[in-house]
């Protein structure tokens, strides 16, 4: 469904040049959950913002179903791939009834029966229609969460790019928007290109999963090894040990690699 190939993000110029994303080549198949991890600044957010078109210094091949993406994305790329942003509160337009939040997309589109859509997205993220005339401001942090994925879900996307959906959320909410994308996938069949530093939500979510540092893919690997502990390059192993908590110990015998 998503094949990334030598993918190069570059910041700035001369002195101040970043090499956000350093020749990252991975692929995603067709109804798959796959994770990126790794620590802040690694560029797993601007991997996905390269896929949704948002970076204009992207260079290298992205496809999505065998089909080459050029640096503009059209109307029809938009209502295959949607993205779902961190901060559920600024990824809300604070003027907009929730109503009007999730009718915008089918207006672009030029879909119909858009109330019925509305509403039936609206109970497809388990809130009632009584939400469709509220302003964001009006709800929770999980119910704003639950508003972005419905717009995500709106125009039946292929693929969702998921940007730390549960980050600014508390844990027992974490729990509830986790379970609500893992029973979405089931149910669509849609694919999930996911990035968090939880090691404990990929292992939940994903299929398999690929360790970031400094720009470069360090290792790609199945979710159950998060659990077996088999992490063949000694960066990921230390993520994973890091995961588990503070230890002093640990944290001591922690290399440069």
């Amino acid at each position: 469904m998503i094949d990334i190939q030598n993918l190069s993000v570059v910041f700035g110029e001369v002195d101040n040049r970043v090499v956000a994303v350093d020749r990252v080549s991975l692929s995603v198949r067709a109804g798959e959950s796959f994770g990126l991890v790794g620590e802040s600044g690694s560029g797993k957010s601007t991997i996905l913002r390269a896929v949704a078109g948002l970076v204009s210094s992207a260079h290298g091949t992205i496809s999505i179903e065998g089909r080459p993406l050029g640096h503009k994305r059209d109307k029809g790329f938009y209502a295959q791939v949607q993205m779902v942003f961190q901060d559920p509160f600024g990824s809300l337009h604070p003027k907009h009834t929730i109503d009007r939040i999730l009718t915008e997309p089918l207006v672009v589109h030029g879909i119909a029966d858009r109330e019925a859509k509305v509403r039936a997205v609206l109970d497809q993220v388990q809130l009632g229609p009584t939400f469709r005339f509220r302003y964001p401001h009006q709800l929770s942090g999980g119910q704003r969460q639950r508003i972005a994925i419905a717009r995500a879900l709106i125009l039946n996307p292929r693929v969702i790019l998921l940007d730390e959906p549960t980050s600014a959320l508390d844990v027992s909410i974490q729990a509830e928007i986790l379970n609500l994308l893992d029973d979405i996938r089931t149910q669509l069949g849609v694919t999930y290109l996911l990035v968090s530093h939880d090691l404990g939500v990929v292992a939940h979510m994903c299929d398999r999963f690929a360790v970031m540092r400094q720009g470069k893919l360090v290792e790609v690997a199945e979710s159950k090894d998060l659990s077996s502990g088999a992490l063949a390059h000694a960066y990921s192993r230390q993520l994973l040990l890091a995961s588990k908590g503070y230890d002093r110990a640990v944290i001591d015998a922690f290399a440069d690699v």
